[in-house]
Order: structure tokens, then sequence, then C-alpha cells
């Protein structure tokens, strides 16, 4: 079916987007979806992209959350059939097309967006628990909408894929710490700063920065022991992808003894490759 004619910039958020560049885990994980389903996952994956983009574009805590309550409203426009933005045309036209009949539910998206209203208020995660639930709320609720759009609609597999996701968020939070800490972002609950003796800001000072990799160390051998297994089997492929991308990039990041104070460690767009065409070869 050809696809529909999209408002000025529209097209700019089919795949590969700003949300799936080249060379990004999302973009290797989208090219080895379905190629019927490679628009609608990009910009699933676009949403979430510009309600985050908000934290570092917007300096203004007030305009920041009147930003943010317009993609919540816009969100429900589009799925009432009524979008605005040309990503939601986007949007739009996937959940007309989905193969099930059935649309996207509301709630992830704006889980995704209470994410960033609580980064925006500084309400940090108190604890291990907390965060793993705001980890969740983010990647988490873009890995539902994910496995939603393949028609999925097994409640455990959903569940699944929430799991996986919010697993993932801690992954990418251990390997952005030191740009997170740089930016007063949350990296570690506040209880494991506490029982340091510090405080965020201490923590983020030059005198205690190298403190950091031992503090990640105890949150990095909990997302080892907790990797998700349970139904993982079950995930849609591009699920199972970035499942596997993220524990090769954990191993990475522990084998560097954390040392993310001063540098972003990441997997080259290579073996990141090969970990895609590896896991689709098995499926």
């Amino acid at each position: 079916m050809p696809a529909p004619d999209l408002p000025a910039g529209g097209a700019e958020w089919r795949y590969p987007n700003r949300a799936t560049p080249p060379g990004s885990s999302l973009y290797y994980a989208v090219r080895f979806a379905p190629r019927e389903l490679r628009d609608a996952l990009a910009a699933l994956a676009g949403w979430r992209h510009q309600v985050r983009a908000i934290l570092d574009e917007v300096s203004d805590s007030g305009v920041a959350r009147l930003k943010l309550d317009w993609w919540r409203e816009e969100i429900q426009r589009t799925l009432a059939g009524a979008p605005r933005h040309p990503l939601s045309h986007v949007l739009a036209s996937t959940l007309a097309s989905d193969v099930d009949g059935g649309a996207l539910p509301a709630a992830p998206f704006l889980a995704m967006a209470d994410d960033v209203e609580q980064v925006l208020r500084r309400r940090r995660p108190a604890d291990a628990a907390a965060m793993r639930a705001a980890d969740t709320r983010d990647l988490g609720a873009l890995f539902e909408l994910l496995a939603r759009a393949h028609g999925e609609r097994d409640e455990s597999v959903i569940a699944a894929a929430r799991r996986s996701g919010g697993w993932c968020g801690g992954v990418r939070r251990l390997r952005d710490a030191g740009l997170l800490l740089r930016h007063d972002r949350t990296v570690l609950p506040t209880d494991a700063i506490t029982a340091a003796g510090l405080g965020h800001e201490a923590l983020a000072s030059p005198e205690h920065r190298h403190q950091l990799p031992a503090l990640l160390a105890p949150q990095a051998a909990m997302l080892a022991r907790e990797a998700p297994t349970t139904a993982a089997s079950a995930l849609p492929r591009a699920l199972r992808i970035q499942q596997r991308i993220h524990a090769a990039l954990l191993q990475e990041l522990r084998r560097s003894e954390l040392a993310v104070v001063d540098q972003r460690i990441g997997l080259t767009p290579l073996r990141k490759f090969w970990i895609a065409l590896r896991a689709n070869e098995r499926a």
C-alpha cells in the first residue's frame, strides 16, 4: 500500500528519523523489523524523542511544562484522529493501519511524559525500586508501544516488554552517568548517594566526581543479575535485538570498570549490526 501523503515535515519522521539515526541501537532494531512496521516503530520512538528533548532544549521549567502539556494533549488529539504535529500525522497513519484494528493506548505515551515531568521538577528516585519504576515509565513504556505496534495483545508479553525496556533504560543510565551528572540529572537513587555521605550536588562536584564508578558498581551488578529472560523469546524481534545490544553494552561498561565520568562508553555501529544480525538469524 503506498504511503499516505503527509504535511510538510512529516516525511522526516519516517524510518530512519532523528530518534532512529543510522548507527543507533534503535536503528538496527527497527531495520530488522517487518518492513511494513518500520515507519510506525520509528514514529513511536520519535514521540519519546520529542518529549525527552524538552529537557535539553527548554531552559525555563515553566515553559518546559507547558510544552510537555502540549504533547500530552497532542497524543490525545492524535488518538482521536485530529493530529497537528507532522510527527503525529505519521503516528495517526500507523494507528489507522493497525493490522489488528486496535488503537494503541494513551497510557504509555503519558507515562513517558510523566517521567519527563519528574525530571523537570527535580523529583529524584529515593531507592532502587523507584529508579526501576522511573526507567519503566520511560523506556519501558516505549517498549510496550513497540510490542503493541507488532500486534501483540498478550498481557504477559506486554509486561515482559515493559520490564525489558526498563532494564535497558537502567543500562543507558549507567552509560550516560557522567553526562547526566553534569546536567544535574539523576544517576543514582538518593539512598545510595546518602549512604556514601554525599548529596546529588556534592557528587557532581570536582572533589567527589571520581567516586562515581564505585557508586555505580552495585547498580551495574544488580542489572547483570536482573537481566530479563522470562518471556524474552516471545518478544518481537526488534525488542529482542534491543535487549541483546544493551546486554553487550552492560558487559562493556563493566569491563571498563564504569569509567564514565568524563567519557561515554558505547558499542560501535558494526558491533550493534552483528548483534542484530545474529538475533535475526536465530529467529
